[in-house]
C-alpha cells in the first residue's frame, strides 16, 4: 500500500488517491477530510497532440487528471471550487492549436490554458496568450524560443528547455573525449533549437571540436537508411541525436543493422524517457548518454508514493509525461489558491518568481523569463527486462543550466 505523502504546497489542504486517500485526507483535514469540492467550477483549458503523439500525451493527461481528482476530492481551490479541465486535441498544428485555444477562451471561458507537446505549437500558443492576455502554462514544449525570442509575461514554461538539457548532455560529451560530431534532429522548431544549442555549447566546452555532419529529416518522415548512410560517411567520433517517436525507432534499427553506433559516443536527448524507448523493446541501445526518467530506481519517498498511486489509478507504469502532468497540475492549483481568484493578473502574480513543492522537490520560476528550474535525469541507457531503463544516472537541478540572464535580456525586447 502506498504511504500518504506531501505533494505540493496544497498539501496544507490535502491530497491522495485510492488506498491512501482516506489517511492522507484525514491528516490534512482532521475535521472534514472527505468534503469534495462542490462550488462553481474553475475552468481550465488544456490542449495537446493526442491523436498524433499519444505515447507521450496520454500518460501526461493521466498525470494531470489524477492530480485534479485528488485536488477536487480534497476540497478543490478557492474555498471549495472544483477544477474542471476542458481538454482538446491541437492537431499537432500551430493553426489548429490557435483555433482551439480561441474556442476555449471565447466560448468556454477558461481562466488559463496549459499543455501542448510540439515546440512549434507551443510558440504559436505563446503568441496567442500574449495577444489574448491569458496565462499559458507550457507543460511540454522545449524550444528556447518559448522563453526567449517569443517569450512574454503571459507564458510560463515548466520543463527544462533544450538549452538546459543540452547543457547537461554536453558535459558528458566533453568527458567522452569525442571531437568530431554528427547531429541528427527532426526538421522543425524543437530539433533546430536543440541542434543549435548543441553546436554552441559543444564548441564552448571543446573549442577544437567540430560538427562534421548534420541531418534534419522531416518529422515522422525519416528516410532512416539515407540518414544513417550520410552520418556514417562523415566518420564522426560522436553522434548527437534528437529524434523521437517512430523516427527514433527507425533510426535505431537502421543504425544497429549498419553498425553506426559501434565504438562511437552517442548522446541522445529524451531517449531515456519511457515514452520514446518503450517502442524499441529489446532493441533499446546500450550505453547511450541520455536524458530521461529512471522511475524504476528512484528512491525518494514522495516520488515512490506518486509512482505507486499512479500505478494503482491507471494500472500501468508511469512515463515522464505522467510525472510532468501531475507536477504541472499541482503547480496550477497552487498558483490559483495563492492568487485567491481566477483573474489573469492575480494568476500571473502568483506564478512570477514562485517556488512550488513537488514530488521532485522544489521547483522555482525565474521571474526574468518565466522559465522553471525543473531539472532532468542524465545517465546511460540500457535494456532491462525487455524495456528501456537507465543506469549510472543522476538528477541534474535545472538552475545551473539556465541561459545567462544577459542572453535572455538580449533576446527579449519586453524585458
Amino acid at each position: 500500500m502506498p504511504v500518504p505523502f506531501p505533494l505540493t504546497r496544497r498539501a496544507a489542504f490535502g491530497a491522495s488517491l485510492g488506498a491512501v486517500v482516506g489517511l492522507a485526507l484525514a491528516l490534512a483535514h482532521p475535521h472534514g477530510a472527505h468534503a469534495q469540492a462542490s462550488g462553481e467550477p474553475v475552468r481550465l483549458g488544456e490542449l495537446n497532440s493526442y491523436s498524433n503523439f499519444a505515447a507521450f500525451t496520454v500518460p501526461y493527461r493521466q498525470g494531470f487528471e489524477m492530480a485534479f481528482e485528488e485536488i477536487n476530492e480534497a476540497g478543490g481551490v478557492l474555498g471549495g471550487r472544483p477544477i474542471e479541465v476542458l481538454s482538446r486535441d491541437d492537431g499537432a498544428s500551430p493553426a489548429d492549436a490557435t483555433r482551439v485555444a480561441e474556442e476555449l477562451v471565447t466560448r468556454e471561458g477558461v481562466s488559463l490554458i496549459f499543455g501542448s507537446l510540439l515546440s512549434n505549437v507551443g510558440v504559436a500558443l505563446a503568441d496567442f496568450a500574449a495577444q489574448r492576455e491569458i496565462p499559458y502554462i507550457a507543460a511540454e514544449p522545449l524550444s528556447d524560443a518559448l522563453t526567449m525570442e517569443q517569450g512574454n509575461r503571459f507564458t510560463y514554461r515548466i520543463r527544462p528547455s533544450t538549452y538546459m538539457q543540452v547543457g547537461m548532455l554536453v558535459e558528458a560529451a566533453k568527458a567522452s573525449g569525442a571531437k568530431r560530431w554528427a547531429i541528427v534532429a527532426p526538421n522543425y522548431e524543437y530539433g533546430q533549437s536543440a541542434a543549435a544549442d548543441f553546436e554552441k555549447l559543444l564548441l564552448e566546452a571543446i573549442p577544437d571540436a567540430e560538427i562534421v555532419a548534420e541531418q534534419y529529416p522531416a518529422l515522422n518522415r525519416i528516410d532512416a537508411g539515407a540518414t544513417v548512410s550520410a552520418i556514417e560517411q562523415s566518420n564522426p567520433d560522436g553522434i548527437f541525436n534528437v529524434l523521437f517517436g517512430a523516427d527514433l525507432v527507425q533510426f535505431v534499427r537502421q543504425g544497429e543493422t549498419r553498425g553506426l553506433f559501434e565504438d562511437r559516443t552517442i548522446v541522445s536527448l529524451l531517449t531515456g524517457e519511457p515514452e520514446w524507448n518503450l517502442p524499441l523493446g529489446e532493441e533499446v541501445p546500450d550505453g547511450w548518454i541520455v536524458t530521461g526518467y529512471p522511475w524504476q530506481d528512484i528512491e525518494e519517498e514522495e516520488h515512490r508514493a506518486f509512482i505507486a498511486a499512479y500505478q494503482e489509478r491507471w494500472d500501468e507504469t508511469p512515463r515522464l509525461g505522467s510525472l510532468l502532468g501531475y507536477v504541472v497540475a499541482n503547480m496550477i492549483a497552487d498558483a490559483i489558491e495563492t492568487a485567491g481568484s481566477t483573474e489573469t493578473e492575480a494568476i500571473l502574480a502568483a506564478f512570477e518568481g514562485a517556488t512550488f513543492d513537488t514530488v521532485i522537490g522544489e521547483v522555482s520560476i525565474r521571474p526574468e523569463d518565466n522559465q522553471a528550474d525543473m531539472g532532468a535525469w542524465v545517465g546511460l541507457l540500457e535494456p532491462r527486462d525487455g524495456v528501456g531503463a537507465m543506469r549510472e544516472w543522476s538528477y541534474k537541478p535545472g538552475a545551473p543550466y539556465m541561459p545567462p540572464l544577459d542572453v535572455v535580456r538580449a533576446a527579449r525586447p519586453d524585458l
